[in-house]
C-alpha cells in the first residue's frame, strides 16, 4: 500500500464520526510500521480522546519508527485534550503524513511545525481535497467565522412542493426521507420557519428509527440533537405546536417579545431585525451569529419564502434538492420564492451529483 491507500483508510475513519464530531472535525488515523498497519482511531465526540490517541494506544511500542497517517494537522495546543503533536513526538514516531493543514488560523501549520522540529519527516497534502470536503463547515467557520449552509427541499417533476392549500406530506419516499434524517444527523442545527412548524406540524428532530444506520452508529448520532433553530419574525407561532413540544429550541424574531415566556418552557429568544422596520429577520446576521456559536454546518428545511430568500441573499453554500417522479400541477406552490423577470437574472447552478434514493432522485448543486 502507499500513501494514499493509507489515507484513504484515515480519511474512512474519520467518516465514522460523520455525525457525532461536531463541533470539532472528523479526524482518522492509521499508524503504519514496516508495511503493516499497528494502530487506528478516529474522533467520535467533543471533549473525547483524538484520534491520534485511539492509534497511538492501539500501536504501543510498535508506534516508535511508524509512519502516522492523519487526515488533519495534529493539535498542537491545549484544548478539551493534550496535543496530539506532542503526543506523536513522545511516541517516537518517524514519519507523519497529513492530509491537510489546520485551517483554523491561529494555530495553523503549528502541529506540523512542533513535529518537524522534533526532526520527524513531514508530508502534508495527500488527499487534502477529500479531507477538506469531509470537514467543510468546519473549514469554512475556521476560515470565514460562518457555517456551511445546506438547503434541502423536496419538489416532484414539475418543480412544486406543496399542493395550493400547503399539503406537502408526502412527495417523497420513504428512503429519500431517511436520507434526510442522516442530513438532519451530520448538521449542526437545523433552521426553520414559521410557515413549515405550523403547516406542517414539523418538529425538526433527528428520529433513530428512520436513520437507516447500524446501531452503534445510530447511538452516537442521537445522544445529542442539533440544535433546532425557528425564524419567527412576528413571533406568530404558538408554544404548543409539536416543534416547541419536541425539546429546546432557539427562536429568532424581529420583534421584542417575552424572553421568559420561552425560557420557560426551556427555549432562547433571540432578537435580529433587519433594522429596515419590515420586521424581517437579519438573516445574514443571524448566519454569523451561528458560526460565532461554534456552529460548522447548518441545514435549512423551510418553506418558498425563507428559503428564497436565503438564495436572494446569497447564503446557501449547498443545494440537497429531492426530486419525485410525480407532478403536482401548475397550482402547486414553488420551489422558491425567487422573483425574476428575465433569463440574464437566472441564478446558475453547478451540480455536483445525482443520484437514486429509493424511488426519488437527489441533486446536489451549489451556486456557480
Amino acid at each position: 500500500m502507499n500513501d494514499h491507500a493509507y489515507m484513504a483508510r484515515a480519511l474512512a475513519l474519520a467518516e465514522k464520526g460523520l455525525y457525532s464530531t461536531h463541533p470539532n472535525p472528523r479526524v482518522g488515523c492509521v499508524i503504519v510500521r514496516d508495511g503493516e498497519i499497528v494502530g487506528e482511531g478516529w474522533h467520535a465526540r467533543a471533549g473525547e480522546p483524538h484520534a491520534e490517541v485511539f492509534a497511538l494506544q492501539q500501536a504501543g511500542e510498535r508506534a516508535r519508527g511508524a509512519t502516522v497517517y492523519v487526515s488533519l494537522e495534529p493539535c498542537s495546543h491545549h484544548g478539551r485534550t493534550p496535543p496530539c503533536a506532542e503526543a506523536l513526538v513522545n511516541a517516537g514516531v518517524a514519519r507523519v503524513v497529513a492530509a491537510m493543514r489546520d485551517p483554523n488560523p491561529q494555530v495553523s501549520g503549528r502541529g506540523l511545525g512542533r513535529l518537524v522540529d522534533a526532526d520527524i519527516d513531514v508530508l502534508c497534502g495527500v488527499m487534502g481535497d477529500e479531507a477538506r470536503a469531509l470537514n467543510i463547515g468546519f473549514v469554512k467557520r475556521m476560515e470565514t467565522g460562518m457555517p456551511y449552509v445546506r438547503v434541502k427541499m423536496a419538489m416532484s417533476l414539475d418543480g412544486r412542493t406543496a399542493m395550493a392549500n400547503g399539503e406537502s406530506q408526502w412527495i417523497t419516499g420513504p428512503a429519500a426521507r431517511a436520507a434526510v434524517q442522516r442530513l438532519r444527523a451530520r448538521s449542526s442545527a437545523i433552521l426553520t420557519g414559521a410557515d413549515t412548524v405550523m403547516t406542517d406540524r414539523a418538529r425538526m428532530t433527528v428520529r433513530p428509527d428512520e436513520l437507516g444506520l447500524d446501531a452503534e452508529t445510530t447511538e452516537l448520532a442521537t445522544r445529542a440533537q442539533p440544535l433546532r433553530v425557528l425564524v419567527d419574525g412576528a413571533l406568530r407561532v404558538p408554544l404548543n405546536v409539536p416543534f416547541f413540544q419536541a425539546g429546546p429550541a432557539l427562536v429568532v424574531c424581529a420583534t421584542r417579545g417575552m424572553p421568559e415566556d420561552y425560557a420557560k418552557h426551556g427555549h432562547e429568544l433571540l432578537e435580529m431585525p433587519t433594522g429596515d422596520g419590515g420586521g424581517r429577520v437579519d438573516l445574514q446576521g443571524l448566519i454569523r451569529s451561528l458560526g460565532a456559536f461554534g456552529l460548522n454546518d447548518v441545514l435549512v428545511e423551510a418553506g418558498p419564502r425563507l428559503a428564497g430568500a436565503f438564495a436572494r441573499l446569497g447564503l446557501v453554500d449547498e443545494y440537497q434538492l429531492f426530486v419525485a417522479p410525480k407532478f403536482l400541477g401548475s397550482g402547486a406552490r414553488p420551489l422558491l420564492e425567487l422573483p425574476l423577470e428575465k433569463m440574464a437574472e437566472a441564478r446558475e447552478l453547478n451540480i455536483c451529483d445525482i443520484r437514486p434514493v429509493g424511488t426519488d432522485w437527489l441533486i446536489t448543486a451549489k451556486p456557480a
